[in-house]
């Protein structure tokens, strides 16, 4: 089930489930998906964080991918599915050309968990559509780095366990105070659905809260 946002930028944005997210611009951009049924074959361009199974799904990545499908992977994994596709890996800090998209990856890792270790090298993407900046966090604790995030659009991960909890995620946004937040990861594996209504009444009152996950 996809659910969708408001209007502009954001209502290009929908979610599949979890942190499988899609923008419907003028290229079609997926990152991380996971659970898609429907064969579509109209990515063209697919972000991965990390290599976790909810988050790297390869029958997902069979269904949506066509012949010119870009697909943007950490440095560090090994993806041989994905040999005979145009592949660009990319390491955290740095800014990237995708497509005419300006993307950046923060590093993405937790700080008091073992299941997303810094030395990894995973990231969250902060990619520019419409002049506007989306940022995409992956499975990440608050850290250093993503307190500096500058964004309008910010979808974070509410879960717990293995990512921030609603609480903390709600820390983070009130920090870098984007126009608008979005949780992702939770009502699934981890984290009840509930827990998108307890974020969004802990966020300033100056961000918009738009719940995709019901």
């Amino acid at each position: 089930m996809k659910f969708k946002s408001g209007d502009n930028t954001k209502d290009k944005i929908t979610i599949n489930c979890h942190s499988s997210i899609k923008i419907s611009d003028d290229k079609v951009i997926y990152f991380d998906p996971y659970k898609i049924e429907n064969k579509t074959n109209d990515a063209d361009i697919i972000f991965i964080t990390h290599d976790h199974y909810d988050h790297l799904d390869i029958s997902s990545i069979k269904n949506i991918i066509k012949d010119d499908t870009t697909i943007v992977i950490p440095n560090t994994l090994s993806l041989e599915y994905l040999n005979n596709y145009n592949c660009i890996r990319v390491i955290p800090n740095k800014t990237y050309n995708i497509l005419n998209y300006e993307v950046q990856t923060i590093p993405s890792y937790n700080i008091n968990k073992p299941f997303h270790p810094k030395e990894n090298g995973w990231v969250g993407y902060i990619i520019t559509v419409n002049n506007e900046k989306i940022y995409i966090a992956g499975d990440t604790d608050i850290t250093e780095e993503n307190k500096k995030v500058k964004c309008d659009i910010a979808l974070v991960p509410i879960g717990g366990k293995f990512t921030m909890t609603y609480e903390e995620a709600s820390e983070l946004v009130n920090i870098i105070k984007p126009k608008i937040a979005i949780p992702t990861h939770y009502g699934l594996i981890v984290g009840s659905v509930n827990d998108g209504k307890k974020f969004k009444n802990l966020l300033d009152n100056s961000i918009e809260c738009i719940l995709l996950i019901n």
